[in-house]
């Protein structure tokens, strides 16, 4: 975006522009930190743009962070009934993990790939056939990011739109049941249910008391049964697939309105739609992307923060490659009489990390509820030659049922309190929502710090700065100073998403207080369990299917089949 007529210039275009002329040059570092403060006040629309840009970068951390929560190792799924509970899946979902020697790989490969885009731009001179090339490539393969974002940005607003509780005055709390079409509240501290007639449609608050026509209230009910019930995708091709996914409303629709805000960045390149791609990519980056262990993370990080410092002061390839591509993988910002930018990998690094120490402190809510049991573990020992049981006392570490926390936002917002804001307790899955986040705020105020401190030193410096070399030190130090006060050094330092600690049954050995000593022997892998005991069941429906359709003499099949099947109407 160095283009003559472009007018989006990165940081350090921006400085020599804007502050060439406020005579700081001849200063001391300190006299010019000093008159940092002063020079914003001057440019109030820098400090506007500045502004935008931090709260952007915290905003996308703070929302990938939470889409990445799942299951923590700390924590059980709950019992699946008879029908089995689909979202169990999705909940023990384990992403790909990062390992201690991408420390030293990513660091490498990242820099082979700038040091290509560089070299190429050079040598093409004119880099619009790249900018194309780019484009289109990032155009196909930001349609899977853009639809997660849409997506989820449709899960949320339908949350406020269509929630499950409210509260009303007097501390009422009203539930919404979709299958009776009704709201109902208990009965003074029973759990006896009293429906309200006056109540027919899935609106909360006031709008809950609205008279409106049955053909709207019907309506109403149909549309909010499409957009939280689940619709099934079937493909089927003979003797290669047959695959049957469940997806809600709002997957298929982010995906429509991410193919349409593609075919409008490749026609139009529009530098909002730029950002939100870029901004797509960030969130899905957050999501799908883990350190695996806060040691492998800190090294990951400071590699990175390496590499940033050295591809930043000596030598052209970063500034170069960000300021001449003109693709979504970057931020821009445009304000009246300037512009700035910052790169995905500094929302995206940090936020890998930061998204970690939610999940840690996700994993330390049920750490904290588990519970010693005793039990009575029978062996049989026939090295002597005939049966003897043996009866053992062992302790047992039980862990607490898992709740999903996801997805609370609408139920918190309409039934909640003031009175209770910090600790709503309306569902047991808005209770769970709001667990304690002292690793995730501390790690936040890392970053806000960091990325004020970055832009400090833009005005002082009057020179393009690499994020990371302020980022890395101040999210990763103080996330590990707030375990040292805490005293959560051993469990920050022995957590990990590997699925090791995913155990179903540990015994372990306790001292005369009851304290854990060590582990004796843990039980398989819950996901292993799970995933055996339902491939019998699959194994045995499959053969009753197979019976069942040579009894009846079935020969048909599908030998291309595409369908999308929407959710039962309720009764």
């Amino acid at each position: 975006m160095a283009a003559e007529n472009s007018s989006v210039l990165a940081f350090d275009e921006i400085s020599s522009n804007n502050f060439t002329s406020t005579g700081v040059s001849n200063q001391t570092f300190f006299e010019q930190l000093a008159s940092a403060p002063g020079l914003l006040l001057q440019h109030a629309d820098l400090l506007i743009l500045e502004s935008r840009i931090v709260f952007t970068a915290l905003a996308c951390i703070y929302i990938g962070a939470h889409g990445a929560l799942r299951r923590p190792p700390s924590a059980k799924l709950p019992k699946a009934g008879k029908k089995g509970d689909k979202s169990r899946e999705r909940d023990d979902q384990h992403v790909q993990g990062m390992l201690p020697s991408d420390a030293i790989l990513l660091p490498i490969l990242a820099g082979t790939v700038l040091m290509g885009l560089y070299y190429l731009i050079k040598w093409l001179e004119d880099p619009d056939i790249l900018n194309k090339i780019l484009r289109a490539y990032f155009s196909v393969m930001s349609l899977a990011s853009l639809g997660k974002l849409f997506a989820d940005g449709l899960h949320f607003l339908t949350g406020f739109i269509f929630p499950t509780v409210w509260v009303g005055k007097g501390g009422k709390v009203f539930h919404i049941d979709p299958e009776k079409r009704g709201q109902w509240y208990a009965k003074d501290a029973t759990e006896d249910r009293v429906w309200d007639d006056s109540k027919v449609s899935p609106l909360p608050g006031l709008f809950s008391g609205l008279k409106l026509p049955n053909t709207t209230n019907k309506f109403l009910w149909e549309v909010r049964h499409l957009f939280l019930e689940e619709w099934t995708v079937r493909l089927a091709i003979h003797g290669i697939a047959n695959e049957k996914i469940k997806v809600k409303f709002h997957d298929i629709a982010g995906f429509v309105f991410a193919i349409g805000a593609n075919v409008l960045y490749y026609t139009t390149q529009s530098v909002l739609l730029s950002n939100i791609m870029g901004y797509a990519f960030s969130y899905v980056g957050i999501i799908i992307m883990s350190p695996t262990t806060f040691a492998t993370g800190s090294a990951v990080l400071y590699s990175l923060f390496i590499y940033d410092i050295v591809m930043v002061f000596y030598t052209p390839y970063m500034v170069t490659v960000a300021t001449k591509i003109d693709a979504p993988i970057k931020l821009v910002f445009e304000g009246p009489t300037r512009a700035s930018m910052l790169g995905l990998g500094d929302i995206v690094v940090p936020g890998i990390f930061i998204g970690l120490c939610l999940r840690f402190d996700l994993y330390m809510y049920y750490y904290r509820q588990q519970k010693m049991k005793e039990v009575e573990l029978v062996t049989d020992d026939a090295s002597s030659g005939q049966v003897v049981t043996n009866k053992v006392t062992e302790h047992i570490l039980v862990k607490p049922d898992y709740v999903n926390p996801q997805g609370q936002w609408g139920d918190r917002f309409w039934g909640t309190k003031l009175t209770k804001t910090f600790s709503p307790d309306v569902t047991p899955a808005v209770k769970a929502s709001a667990f304690p986040k002292p690793y995730f705020y501390a790690s936040m105020i890392g970053y806000l710090l960091a990325m004020v401190t970055t832009l400090v030193m833009l005005l002082v410096f009057q020179h393009a700065q690499p994020a990371l070399l302020y980022l890395v030190p101040g999210v990763v130090t103080i996330v590990w100073i707030t375990a040292f006060v805490r005293g959560e050094v051993r469990e920050m330092w022995t957590y990990t998403e590997d699925g090791s600690l995913d155990k179903l049954d540990v015994v372990i050995e306790v001292d005369g207080d009851g304290n854990q000593i060590k582990k004796i022997r843990g039980g398989e892998n819950g996901d292993k369990e799970t995933s055996s005991s339902n491939d019998k069941k699959e194994e045995g429906g499959g053969n009753e299917a197979k019976t069942d359709e040579k009894s009846n003499g079935i020969q048909q099949y599908p030998v291309f089949l595409l369908s999308l099947e929407a959710p039962a109407p309720n009764q």
